[in-house]
């Protein structure tokens, strides 16, 4: 096994899609709970507790979506109390909180997603599909880091000429459109340099060829057959509707059936593969270590 980093593209972006997928359309509450720790430990694991004001915001928002739903949504049967002829519900408390850790989840499952599939993954995931686009995408991302540079170096000419002063608000307004025309310039210029550089290589004559160091190799087939197979004990539940969960107007649930039992059970799984992959890699590695 390796860890999540060394996985092909292809198979990342495939578990992702089904794990958030199922997460962000399934209102279950053990399908939820499954997402929110599988999400959470995911993240941890490759981060410890880095960014520590993030998870804090993070934390925020959840507390805000619990209190805001009852709030302004009192449909429910079990009143708790009554504020301002406005009834507090417990079915819209336990909605609020469902649906703030769905949210979370799926937030954190993105911030794991966005590490892992760095940008030279995903130009390698698009390229096959669609060339042109995977070429204006790589384009865009290297202009970004340009554009910053460009800028900072803009503001410190401007700044030691005497043109952009920070203290004075309306100075500084002036400096910043100052800037902005700068960068606009800039930014066509370079546009056009670039356009004529590719047609002076003859981009776009012949059939566009590309290089990969990503192979698919056992270890990707592995985790892209478990993910389908996961995803797919799943499926029959999520169509019919064997795990569904409502809040409104009465917290029912569908009966528990051995399908319903499997479907929870295999999106266990498929939430903790990467968590599983990280800790058997780093597990691997200080055994190696000792042996040194």
């Amino acid at each position: 096994m390796k860890a999540f980093d060394g996985y092909n593209p292809i198979a990342v972006f495939i578990y992702y899609a089904a794990v958030v997928s199922v997460g962000m359309f399934c209102m279950n509450p053990w399908i939820i709970g499954f997402s929110l720790v599988g999400a959470l430990v995911t993240f941890f694991i490759r981060n410890k507790l880095s960014g520590a004001k993030s998870h804090l915001f993070f934390l925020l928002m959840f507390a805000v979506m619990v209190i805001i739903n009852p709030l302004f949504n009192h449909n429910g049967v079990t009143v708790l109390l009554v504020i301002n002829d406005n009834p507090i519900t417990l079915e819209a408390i336990i909605y609020g909180i469902a649906s703030g850790a769905m949210i979370i989840g799926i937030i954190y499952w993105f911030r794991s997603f966005s590490q892992i599939m760095t940008s030279d993954k995903l130009l390698y995931l698009l390229g096959s599909i669609s060339p042109k686009f995977a070429l204006i995408l790589s384009m865009t991302l290297r202009y970004i880091p340009l554009f910053e540079k460009q800028t900072q170096k803009v503001v410190h000419a401007q700044q030691a000429l005497g043109l952009y002063r920070d203290d004075d608000f309306l100075s500084k307004i002036r400096g910043g459109i100052r800037v902005f025309s700068v960068m606009v310039t800039w930014v066509l210029e370079n546009g056009v340099i670039t356009s004529d550089s590719m047609t002076a290589r003859g981009y776009g004559i012949t059939k566009r060829t590309h290089f990969s160091i990503f192979k698919f190799r056992r270890h990707d087939i592995i985790l892209t057959v478990t993910t389908v197979i996961l995803f797919a004990v799943m499926l029959p539940t999520l169509i019919t509707g064997a795990i569904n969960f409502e809040y409104y107007p009465k917290i029912v649930g569908e009966e528990t059936t051995v399908f319903s039992v499997l479907a929870y059970i295999s999106y266990g799984i498929l939430a903790f593969l990467p968590t599983i992959t990280e800790a058997e890699e780093k597990i691997r590695w200080k055994y190696l270590k000792s042996k040194i």
